[in-house]
């Protein structure tokens, strides 16, 4: 793998540098020391991956972020002092395109876990496409009435588009909804808190024994995969312990498929990789709705460039038409209840 490293300062370069070292199957492309020195070289050598840097003088990497996913886009992991204090700057990131985020190691990051903990996330993103979706087994939807769902999955580029369809559902709406996105679990909270300022719906994170409430929005909180139960009531599941991708997509659709006993509305938003389109097309062979965003609006297109291939959409909708249309089809749900 061929790696890029954003960073202004030539101590945290220094300390990258040592622990790709520890890998004989790395190697260092280039090292750029400012968000528009990052943008050139992208255009003239994109590398396998980026180490993106966030807080930099002159053009900070959100801003190269989006311009890098804009015009050559490749896979963006942010390293950054502290993740936790630039939570704001990291989910603006994510929402260009950035895969995932994690804290500086420092130079003597081997006693810390730090270098471990890098190596681990490049790891996770070199696995990210290299599985083809396969198709999950079918079972018989759940009978009986209950109130609509809508489930949310998205990867890079996923929490501003999130943000979105949620800022366009109003306050009385009438669906429970659940967001899978993949991140990391510290970080979960904020983004379910920064969901919250787009939001006319109250967001937090889903924990074990909750259920599905109308009006109320859920995210998956960790790195296990978010499952509904037969009792309705959610559950974290380690398995299937192989998947790249947690939470999965893939899981929860399965899930709902299987026990929700009311409509779904399955919406596949911006990412890179497969997960969650086999999800999306059971979630479909059952008579559900099912809505792919299209690939002018997403800031990556993989996840649902996979769900259009396996046909798995009832409709591809650009990101600012879909709110609507899943107003519309809330709407419709409930003039058809008893």
């Amino acid at each position: 793998m061929r790696i890029g490293i954003v960073n202004d300062l030539g101590i945290a370069t220094e300390a990258l540098r040592r622990v790709l070292a520890r890998r004989a199957d790395f190697r260092v492309a280039w090292a750029a020391a400012s968000g528009e020195d990052a943008v050139a070289h992208c255009a003239r050598d994109t590398p396998d991956l980026v180490l993106m840097d966030l807080v930099m003088p002159g053009m900070n990497g959100v801003e190269a972020t989006r311009r890098i996913m804009a015009a050559s886009p490749c896979p963006i992991l942010v390293v950054t002092v502290s993740v936790g204090a630039n939570a704001a700057m990291v989910f603006e990131a994510m929402g260009h395109g950035a895969l995932d985020a994690t804290d500086m190691p420092s130079l003597g990051g081997e006693e810390n876990g730090g270098a471990d903990k890098l190596l681990a996330k490049i790891d996770l993103i070199g696995r990210l496409t290299a599985a083809p979706p396969r198709p999950l087994p079918a079972r018989a939807p759940a009978s009986g009435a209950a109130h609509p769902l809508l489930a949310i999955g998205a990867s890079a580029g996923g929490p501003s588009a999130v943000a979105r369809l949620l800022e366009g559902l109003p306050a009385d709406f009438a669906g429970a909804v659940a967001v899978i996105q993949h991140i990391d679990e510290k970080f979960a909270p904020g983004m379910a808190d920064w969901l919250g300022r787009y939001s006319r719906l109250p967001v937090r994170i889903a924990n074990t024994g909750d259920t599905l409430q109308p009006g109320r929005v859920l995210l998956a909180a960790t790195n296990d995969h978010l499952s509904l139960r037969a009792d309705a009531r959610l559950e974290y599941v380690r398995e299937p312990a192989q998947l790249p991708y947690r939470p999965s997509v893939d899981v929860f659709y399965k899930s709902v498929a299987d026990h929700w006993r009311g409509a779904i509305v399955g919406v596949l938003l911006t990412g890179m990789g497969r997960d969650g389109a086999a999800g999306l097309r059971l979630l479909r062979d059952q008579g559900h709705h099912t809505i792919a965003q299209d690939r002018a609006t997403s800031a990556v297109y993989g996840m649902p460039k996979a769900a259009a291939e396996l046909d798995a959409a009832v409709e591809i909708l650009p990101l600012d038409r879909i709110a609507a249309r899943v107003r519309d089809l809330f709407a419709q749900t409930q003039t058809a209840s008893p």
